[in-house]
């Protein structure tokens, strides 16, 4: 069986995202959804547990989708699959030279393992977690940015997080 694995800090996890997971569950039996330390990001605003369980509720209805946690690399992570497959999503030029880096150095780590680029939804190519976390600290409306089961967290969250925001 072929198993995308979705990584990602996913503080939090946005409608962007969302839709890359739900478009790698149509091509993959099964995909895991792995929330990982982002050592540029050093104070994130959800605990790695809390971004877990946020992504274990809105991919609820989404039969071969799990969410799991990596404080480790990637590439070691991933060996303990038999055909893993990496997924990212793209939404500009400037992502793909990053991720394509790190495709390279995953693959010198670990051989068997292949990356696939899922282009962004028009829609999201401008959002992310860090625009999500800028707007939730204004308490804005996150409706269109977050999944709706977790607009109250986010909201919640960026007032006793006083607002800060991460990269």
């Amino acid at each position: 069986m072929i198993t995308a694995i979705c990584p990602g800090s996913f503080d939090p996890i946005t409608l962007g995202h969302l839709n890359i997971v739900r478009r790698a569950s149509r091509i993959f039996e099964r995909v895991v959804v792995l929330v990982m330390v982002n050592a540029a990001k050093p104070s994130p605003m959800f605990s790695i547990a809390e971004r877990a369980d946020m992504i274990r509720r809105v991919t609820a209805g989404m039969g071969n989708v799990e969410a799991d946690t990596c404080n480790g690399l990637l590439a070691e992570y991933a060996k303990r699959f038999e055909h893993p497959v990496v997924v990212k999503g793209l939404r500009a030029s400037t992502d793909f030279e990053a991720e394509f880096q790190m495709a390279q150095i995953n693959n010198a780590i670990n051989p068997g393992l292949e990356t696939m680029f899922l282009t962004s939804s028009e829609k999201y190519t401008f959002l992310s977690s860090s625009v999500v976390r800028e707007l939730a600290a204004y308490g804005s409306d996150l409706s269109d940015f977050v999944p709706r089961e977790i607009i109250d967290e986010v909201l919640a969250k960026a007032r006793t997080h006083g607002g800060k925001t991460n990269g």
